[in-house]
C-alpha cells in the first residue's frame, strides 16, 4: 500500500517508492538527498506539530518540511 512520508510515526520503517505527480519543484532536490526510489529509512522524530520530520536514511539524519515529505510516496515496513 502506497502512503506519504508524512502519514508516518516516530518508529515506522519504510521504503521511497516515488513521488506524488506534479511535485516536480521537490523532486530533483530530494533524489539528490538520497531519497531515491527502494532507498530504506526510519522515522526518527516528529515535532509536535508535524513539522519537520526526521528520518533516518542511508547512514545521515534528514529533516524534512512537510509539504516534502507529503510529496514522498513509501512503503511502510512492519
Amino acid at each position: 500500500m502506497s502512503m506519504s512520508l508524512k502519514d508516518l510515526a516516530v518508529g515506522d520503517r519504510g521504503q521511497v517508492t516515488g513521488y506524488q505527480e506534479g511535485e516536480r519543484s521537490y523532486r530533483k532536490k530530494l533524489l539528490s538527498m538520497g531519497l531515491t526510489p527502494g532507498a530504506e529509512f526510519s522515522v526518527t522524530r516528529v515535532a509536535p506539530l508535524g513539522d519537520p520530520v526526521e528520518i533516518q536514511i542511508r547512514g545521515f539524519k534528514l529533516s524534512l518540511r512537510r509539504d516534502e515529505a507529503a510529496a514522498v510516496q513509501v512503503e511502510k515496513h512492519s
